[in-house]
């Protein structure tokens, strides 16, 4: 997920657009992902549309991606240009490939490191606000391999293997409430969830 404004008027539209191409000309000399692991980069990406159009903006959002999550649980992803999953998870064996123990502060302390600097580059100008994906997004992601239009392999997972979707859900859950903690503790002053996906699943699910 790129970094995100909140707006308060139509001109935001010019200002979003921008800073798309800001954000390009980073791109051109970093890997997506290097971006979101690089806390100086983060910042900076982060900061710039605040810098350029701050009166018409209400937030920034720190720049980060929702599937740092299954990174952190020892999944590769890679963006190019969308989310791939060389290796999703196929089966409930896969889900042994996952890390037993996710230490947030050591998988993820990045993210927390930009939340911190990009608090201290603010300078109170606006609030910053942390994210991260709920369970079912990146339980769908982790098992589909990246983007889909109807996530059937995600939903079937459900149905096949009820008590193993469970449990991963309920990791993957634990991973993000930890994650959501330190956000907070590294200076976020605003959660949100990014909820992509939740309108597949009906009340059978």
């Amino acid at each position: 997920m790129r970094s995100l404004l909140c707006l308060q008027n139509s001109d935001a539209f010019l200002a979003s657009v921008l800073a798309g191409k800001e954000f390009r000309k980073v791109r051109e000399s970093h890997e997506f992902f290097e971006v979101c692991r690089t806390p100086e980069l983060a910042t900076l990406v982060t900061l710039q549309p605040i810098e350029r159009y701050a009166s018409l903006l209400d937030a920034a959002i720190i720049f980060s991606d929702i599937l740092v999550i299954p990174q952190a649980m020892g999944m590769e992803v890679q963006m190019n240009p969308g989310p791939h999953f060389p290796e999703p998870l196929i089966t409930p064996e896969d889900v042994k490939k996952l890390s037993s123990v996710v230490d947030v502060n050591k998988e993820l302390g990045y993210v927390f490191e930009a939340i911190t600097l990009t608090r201290k580059e603010l300078r109170g100008q606006v609030p910053l606000i942390g994210f991260c994906g709920a369970p079912w997004t990146l339980f769908a992601y982790m098992i589909e391999g990246g983007g889909s239009k109807g996530f059937q392999k995600a939903k079937s997972w459900l149905f096949k293997y009820p008590e193993e979707s469970k449990a991963l859900l309920s990791r993957i859950a634990g991973v993000c409430i930890d994650f959501l903690v330190g956000q907070v503790k590294a200076g976020a002053q605003v959660l949100s969830m990014t909820v992509a996906i939740e309108e597949l699943l009906n009340e059978s699910l």
